[in-house]
């Protein structure tokens, strides 16, 4: 009996020695046999909350003070998506505060100022005669100021000397056509017009793909929305490839809303969309992206001139037709300029990468020949460097 018992002892002693074991096993298969030491703790509990962390229950307000207080959210929201924007600028982490003063017009002009510069100092030097006059025609066509702008700028010069209203002195001659080329833009304004009834102001942005009518789009916006206007973005290129992407990110960036339509889908039905977007909810502006480039320019134009049409319907109301040129096409934006106008009616030229080009003359071109005022220039990549056109400063530039 003695024996039984015995017996009986070991085996249950070898069968929980046995259960440890496999639990044991299975514990190191979990933990990837990971001595203890080197196991990852786990996560301790959260505390739940105590009396001074507990929700506070609040009054309903008024729906007065909720359309306030969510309006009051929208735009501190908006306000920090262009602070973000401008960190983004600044650097990686934003690390460096942006510079948000409004680059200097000389500063960015080097190229232009530079051909043209040459030949001033040049004509400086010596008597004025029929060789001064071949110099600053030579000058200006190389600026790409156009034959008929600089047949006409010099043969008024030429009519003054002759008369004796200027004197035939260097510093006179040039004087009087620097007085000639700030006139070129008389009585211009760079302002962007509002609308002034009830519903949303619409600026249609128009130009070829490549000249940055996207990116102008989007600085345009962060500008608005930063002198607080409750602004909606429109989408309307549907058939370039990540167009609508490209806008998406510009509207996270500075704070507006976006209306976009699937790729190939009729652009005036983007614009119809974002214009009723924004009067459903009392935004100010509309700003409508459009296609630059289909299969045949005669389809892009009847294109635009559809767009323009539903643009133009109640409730929005179209102030702006802004084409959109690169700068360093020079002449080739003259044409382009002319083809834009005849189709949906230009009311002003947003001209880019100014600071990139020594054909800065194509504005003298531009204004003279096509009667177009310059609404705003590109003088470099961030937001702030999308300047008001102002001719004085512009002139100035280009002369030292």
């Amino acid at each position: 009996m003695a024996l039984i018992i015995i017996v009986a002892v070991a085996f249950a002693v070898v069968l929980v020695l046995g259960t440890g074991v496999g639990v044991a096993t299975r514990r190191r298969s979990r933990t990837g046999g990971r001595p203890a030491h080197e196991r990852r703790p786990a996560p301790p509990a959260e505390a739940p909350l105590g009396p001074a962390e507990a929700p506070v229950a609040t009054e309903p307000a008024s729906a007065a003070e909720a359309v306030a207080a969510a309006q009051a959210t929208a735009d501190a929201g908006a306000g920090a998506a262009v602070e973000e924007l401008r960190a983004h600028e600044a650097g990686e982490g934003g690390t460096e505060p942006a510079t948000l003063e409004r680059p200097v017009l000389r500063d960015r002009l080097g190229k232009a100022r530079r051909l043209l510069g040459g030949y001033l100092d040049g004509i400086r030097g010596r008597a004025v005669d029929d060789a001064t006059f071949d110099e600053l025609e030579e000058a200006l066509l190389l600026a790409d100021a156009g034959l008929a702008t600089t047949t006409k700028v010099l043969d008024d010069l030429r009519a003054k000397v002759r008369s004796g209203e200027i004197e035939k002195a260097p510093e006179a001659l040039l004087a009087a056509l620097r007085a000639d080329l700030e006139a070129t833009f008389s009585g211009d304004s760079p302002e962007l017009a509002l609308g002034e009834g009830e519903g949303p102001t619409v600026w249609l942005f128009v130009g070829v793909n490549g000249v940055g009518k996207t990116t102008t789009i989007g600085k345009v916006a962060a500008r608005e929305r930063d002198a607080g206007k409750r602004v909606v973005l429109a989408a309307g290129d549907t058939f370039r490839a990540a167009a609508g992407e490209q806008l998406e990110t510009w509207a996270e960036r500075s704070g507006a809303s976006l209306v976009r339509g699937a790729e190939g889908a009729d652009p005036s039905s983007v614009i119809f969309d974002a214009v009723a977007h924004a009067a459903a909810r009392h935004a100010d502006l509309v700003l409508a992206d459009t296609a630059g480039r289909l299969h045949t320019k005669v389809n892009l134009m009847e294109e635009l001139r559809k767009v323009r049409r539903i643009a133009e319907r109640p409730p929005g109301q179209l102030t702006e037709v802004l084409l959109v040129l690169d700068a360093t096409t020079g002449q080739n934006g003259l044409v382009q300029a002319k083809q834009f106008t005849e189709a949906v009616g230009v009311t002003g030229v947003v001209l880019t990468k100014l600071d990139g080009t020594a054909k800065g003359g194509v504005v003298l071109a531009i204004r003279s020949e096509l009667g177009l005022p310059i609404k705003l220039v590109g003088l470099g990549e961030s937001v702030a460097d999308l300047v008001e056109f102002d001719p004085a400063e512009f002139v100035a530039a280009l002369f030292g």
